[in-house]
C-alpha cells in the first residue's frame, strides 16, 4: 500500500501500521517488544524465628532484605505501642458510636410503641363511632 521509509524498515520495535498488511488484507497492531527485566534472587521467607539471631542470619547484597532500612528492637516496640493504642483509641471511637446509636434505636423504638399504641386506640375510637353512627341512622330517618 506504502512505501516503508529506511527508518522503519530497521527499528526492532514497531512495525509500520500502514505497510503491515497480511496477504488477505487485514490489518495487523503494531506490536512493542518490552526491555526485559533484571533479575534478582528471591528473598524467600521473610518470617523470622523467634529464637534466631538477627547476626545468624546471613543476607547477601541483591536480596531484598539488605534494601529495607534497619530499624533497632527499640523503635520496633515503640512502633508497635504506636499501632497499639491507635486500635485502642479506634475501638474505644467505634464503642462510643455504637453505644450512641443503640441509645437512638431504643428512642425510635419506644416512640413507633407510643405512636402504634394511639393508632389502635384511633381506630378502636373511629370503628365505635362508625357502629353507633350506623345504630342512630336508621331511628332518626324514621323520625321523619
Amino acid at each position: 500500500m506504502g512505501d516503508i521509509s529506511p527508518d522503519k524498515a530497521h527499528s526492532p520495535d514497531w512495525s509500520d501500521s500502514s505497510s503491515n498488511q497480511s496477504a488477505d488484507g487485514i490489518s495487523e497492531a503494531p506490536v512493542a517488544s518490552r526491555p526485559r527485566l533484571p533479575s534478582r534472587k528471591s528473598s524467600g521467607t521473610m518470617i523470622i524465628p523467634r529464637d534466631a539471631h538477627p547476626t545468624e542470619m546471613e543476607i547477601e547484597p541483591d536480596d531484598v532484605r539488605a534494601m529495607s532500612p534497619r530499624r533497632s528492637s527499640e523503635d520496633i516496640e515503640s512502633l508497635g505501642k504506636e499501632a497499639r493504642d491507635e486500635l485502642q483509641r479506634h475501638a474505644k471511637a467505634l464503642q462510643e458510636s455504637l453505644i450512641v446509636l443503640f441509645n437512638r434505636i431504643e428512642a425510635v423504638k419506644e416512640e413507633h410503641d407510643k405512636l402504634d399504641n394511639h393508632n389502635k386506640f384511633l381506630q378502636k375510637y373511629i370503628g365505635d363511632l362508625m357502629t353507633t353512627s350506623k345504630i342512630t341512622a336508621p331511628s332518626s330517618r324514621a323520625k321523619k
